[in-house]
């Protein structure tokens, strides 16, 4: 029996007037049933049918309505009752209506323990405080008009325009961060003394682990005591120390530490860390300094016939591929120049091996060769810096990071080449000197602008490499460029970008800059907007001389790669996967269809917050992500099954707090908690995972509300309205793919609604 508290009521009509007898005529309830008791205990139960009943003026009735509920999930329904008097019985005359609504839940204790532990209340915005100060007014730079300005937005992008539009495109991007980020400004707020050091103050900050607000180590916060009424009023200055999940480590003056009282309240605000964006300031003019027309709107005609170089692979394996052999021939023979070099790779198909395997190659052919080996994230360059170091001396190469980058996300086998230095406990940049004697140095895209800093001369890297180019805003490719290599002079340097326009790209935040072309990167401006890059209308090829798109994919089952092959990549892509490793699950007892590895698993569950996070997390995704997790932990090594590690599966989720959720309940699961080595089952975000492959993936959608769509959409999370998001999740898994979601909000989605029904009707469907 469910107890339901009415939600509303609609009434068409009215009763009759008097002491007249009711007739119950109507009663409808879908896939439920029900009955009704009145005061003497006689029973009526009803089915989905029309039945009769009669009412006497007076008495009361109870209702009792069963479910039978065979998934987890909330499940509403609606409880319609037609009256009519005795006199005018059924078809006679209108009746009346009532309607209530209900809902069941189908929960675990294990819901229950991921819960909401508060309701949720959103952060309230700190009202600004003006501050007692005079500002005496400069002399400003001419300004633009706003015609001219329209005029910059709305014109084609050529050299003579380059520097002038980013520069406006940087600036409305910049708006836009100072105005979002004054969202998660905090009121009347403790902060308490970080135990390990007492000179650090700790500040709670919803929101934080999900970049909702972005904050890194290095980036100032300003804090003023609530209390403060008397102007001027005092605002410290914190920098950031450590971020860590919901809470940052701030490090104040001493003025503030040595007076610093627990309990104290403070207002906080929160600034955005400009150092990125200068930095795309000056490429930008770099550029056009270094006259880089040639790189960043190529003619093709400086392209001269190049000889075609026999190599034998590091890689034997790439032996047998045409398409990445190729490319990496084109790459060592300097074909392009100086043009870019473009490695078009969809998921799968071998593009950071194609990379790596070409960065060998021209350090053994080319002795006065240095690399820069770029990525735009730190986790697709610490992927390059492993795989090279698999072939390459790992003497000539050396890891740059930036100083705020966490150690403890920092792979083990990859400090004892990088600029940590464990007696400052902290990373340090080398001198100029050091970094020139390395062959290759790989580091993130902004980091790479502190060797310009640093005074490393133009033209000392003779190739310049950007793996997931695609990712990254144009100006922050030319931070690798420009300053970097020198394309004035015969025998220039060479760029090579890799990447996939389909995937993940840029995220921005001011919608002006994204309509005016700054959210769509150089590798896909080239491809789009430049000849040299686009297939020839008469056969359907590119030029292999400035692209090569790699077709055999080597990861995914062929039901995991039908959806993104047709609907991405125009069904080129080839299936090259092992075909031991790709059809591993095809017999597992728990898919709905044998042979079809992809399970859809439809779940009408609940978006909900807690406390002060905007995270969303979905309790009733999470359990049945578990209960697959179980099946496959007891089914492993039986019936035909191989032994399985926690290693071997990944989870994606579009939100931080379902991240938390889920590694939450991987604990409290007592069988999967148990699990040998469960902490390297990886749960995250489908950005932490671009790049990334595993035997198995589970993703969770999480939205169960048409009402936050909207909201994705603004903050780019979620699956919903992101074609580049689904495909990148859809594309991790070899052997076996398990979608958890509400099937009624993703059919709102085209991209969803337009391959999932029609590939998975009657196979994959749950």
């Amino acid at each position: 029996m469910i107890i339901a508290t009415p939600r509303g009521e609609i009434l068409h009509g009215a009763p009759g007037r008097g002491r007249l007898t009711v007739i119950l005529c109507f009663f409808h309830l879908r896939k439920i049933w029900a009955n009704v008791q009145n005061q003497q205990g006689i029973k009526y139960f009803f089915t989905p049918t029309v039945c009769v009943v009669l009412f006497f003026t007076g008495e009361s009735y109870d209702v009792e309505v069963h479910y039978w509920l065979h998934h987890y999930g909330h499940f509403p329904a609606t409880m319609y009752f037609e009256f009519c008097t005795e006199s005018n019985p059924p078809g006679s005359s209108k009746p009346f209506c009532i309607v209530r609504e209900m809902e069941a839940s189908a929960r675990t204790h294990l819901a229950v323990e991921l819960g909401p532990f508060a309701p949720f209340k959103p952060c309230q915005v700190v009202p600004y405080k003006p501050v007692d100060t005079v500002i005496v007014e400069g002399e400003p730079p001419e300004r633009y008009s706003k015609t001219k300005v329209i005029n910059l937005l709305k014109c084609p992008l050529k050299m003579r325009n380059y520097h002038h539009r980013f520069h406006l495109l940087l600036h409305l991007e910049e708006i836009q961060m100072e105005v979002d980020i004054k969202k998660y400004d905090l009121h009347h707020q403790t902060m308490t003394q970080d135990r390990d050091n007492r000179r650090l103050l700790v500040l709670q900050v919803p929101g934080v682990a999900e970049n909702r607000p972005s904050v890194l180590r290095g980036d100032c916060l300003k804090v003023a005591k609530s209390e403060d009424k008397v102007q001027p009023i005092t605002v410290y200055t914190g920098y950031v120390h450590r971020v860590e999940l919901e809470r940052v480590k701030l490090g104040f003056s001493k003025r503030l530490v040595q007076s610093f009282i627990s309990n104290t309240r403070f207002d906080v605000e929160f600034t955005i860390n400009r150092f990125p964006l200068k930095l795309q300031h000056r490429a930008v003019d770099l550029a056009e300094k270094h006259q880089m027309d040639e790189v960043l709107f190529p003619s093709g005609s400086g392209v001269q016939t190049t000889h075609m170089p026999k190599l034998s692979m590091f890689n034997r394996q790439l032996e047998n591929n045409p398409e990445q052999h190729a490319a990496i021939q084109r790459i060592v023979s300097g074909a392009s120049k100086p043009a870019p070099y473009l490695v078009f790779g969809p998921p799968g198909t071998g593009k950071t091996i194609t990379l790596v395997e070409a960065m060998n190659q021209l350090n053994r052919v080319d002795p006065l060769c240095h690399i820069l080996a770029c990525a735009p994230s730190n986790s697709a360059s610490d992927l390059l810096c492993e795989r090279l170091l698999g072939h390459m001396d790992p003497h000539c190469v050396y890891r740059l990071y930036a100083s705020s980058r966490p150690l403890s996300t920092v792979p083990q086998n990859l400090l004892k080449h990088c600029n940590w230095d464990a007696s400052q406990d902290s990373f340090v940049f080398p001198t100029k000197e050091v970094l020139m004697g390395y062959k290759v140095i790989i580091t993130t895209l902004v980091t790479a602008g502190r060797l310009v800093s640093g005074g490393i001369p133009v033209g000392h890297f003779t190739h310049v490499f950007i793996d997931e180019s695609g990712q990254a805003v144009e100006p922050e490719s030319i931070i690798g460029i420009a300053g970097e290599i020198d394309n004035t002079r015969e025998g220039s340097g060479q760029l090579v970008l890799a990447g996939d326009p389909q995937q993940l790209g840029p995220v921005l935040r001011s919608p002006l800059a994204m309509q005016y072309g700054m959210g769509i990167s150089l590798l896909e401006r080239l491809m789009k907007d430049n000849p040299l890059y686009q297939k020839d209308g008469e056969f359907g090829h590119f030029d292999s001389r400035f692209v090569t798109k790699l077709l055999r994919n080597y990861r995914s089952h062929p039901a995991i790669l039908k959806i993104p092959n047709e609907l991405f990549y125009e069904k080129e892509l080839q299936v090259f996967a092992d075909q031991w490793d790709r059809e591993t699950y095809c017999n597992w007892e728990h898919l709905p269809k044998e042979g079809f590895p992809l399970i859809f698993h439809g779940v009408l569950g609940k978006d909900e917050r807690e406390g002060n996070s905007p995270s969303f997390f979905n309790v009733s995704e999470i359990e049945v992500l578990m209960d697959y997790l179980t099946k496959l932990m007891k089914t492993q090594g039986k019936k035909g099954l191989p032994k399985l590690s926690p290693k071997d599966i990944g989870i994606i989720a579009p939100y931080r707090k379902q991240v938390e959720k889920i590694q939450k309940a991987l604990n409290f699961v007592k069988e999967l908690s148990q699990w040998k080595d469960i902490k390297e089952l990886k749960v995250g975000s489908v950005e932490e995972f671009q790049g990334q492959e595993r035997k198995i993936i589970m993703v969770s959608t999480v939205r169960s509300s048409i009402n936050y769509v909207k909201m994705d959409q603004d903050f780019n999370i979620g699956f919903l309205t992101n074609e580049k998001r689904f495909n990148v999740a859809m594309t991790r898994a070899k052997a076996l793919l398990i979608v958890v979601g509400n099937p009624v909000i993703l059919n709102k989605d085209p991209t969803w609604e337009r391959n999932l029904p029609r590939n998975l009707s009657g196979s994959g469907r749950v």
